[in-house]
Formats: C-alpha cells, structure tokens, sequence
C-alpha cells in the first residue's frame, strides 16, 4: 500500500513555479507567432519571431530531456544493479526521452 505522506512544501513551490514560467513562455510565443502570421499574410516579408519560436523549442525539449535522463539513468543503473537480466529495458527507458528532442528538432525543419 501507498503510505499517506504529504507533498514537500518545496516541490510544490517548484512545481507551482515551473508552471508558472511555462505558461509565460507559451504566452510569448502565442504573440510571436500571432506576429509572424500578421506578417506573412501582409506580406511584409520574413518574420523573425518563426526561427525564434523554432529555436526556443528545441532548447526547451533538450533541456526536459536532460532533466528526465538524469532521474531516469539513476534509476536504470539501480535496476541493472539488483538484476542484470533487465540491462536491455535499462537502456530502453534510458533512450527514450532522447526521442523527444526529435520533436523539438522537427520544429526546426517545418519552417
């Protein structure tokens, strides 16, 4: 059974915060390509907010992908520790964030 423990207040705060710096950040770049659209559509010509928005993606999903292998690879090693028999679902959970940053790379190629 699950014991009953209350959230760290910490965590919270961190979480709270993390959502808090997200939601700034997907407002900006709502305005950016908001911006960009009105400038293609008026022909104004190259719009610098779409390479900006590309590139803030990118980074964005290699910095979660840092922050998931690290957590994920400590428990990997810990798995493979205990029981040697599930080093390939190690290195399976190990890889997978790294297809995330596919995502962020494909936004790169869509412009």
């Amino acid at each position: 059974m699950w014991r009953n423990e209350r959230m760290n207040v910490r965590t919270l705060n961190m979480a709270l915060w993390t959502l808090v710096v997200m939601g700034t950040v997907v407002l900006f770049m709502d305005t950016v390509a908001a911006t960009s659209a009105n400038a293609i559509a008026n022909g104004d010509g190259y719009s610098w907010g779409m390479p900006l928005g590309a590139g803030i993606a990118l980074g964005l999903a290699g910095v979660g992908t840092g922050i998931s292998q690290g957590s994920i690879g400590a428990a990997a090693v810990g798995m493979v520790a205990e029981d040697s028999s599930k080093l390939g679902i190690g290195i399976l959970f190990t890889a997978l964030p790294e297809t995330i940053v596919i995502f962020g790379f494909a936004a790169i190629f869509v412009l």
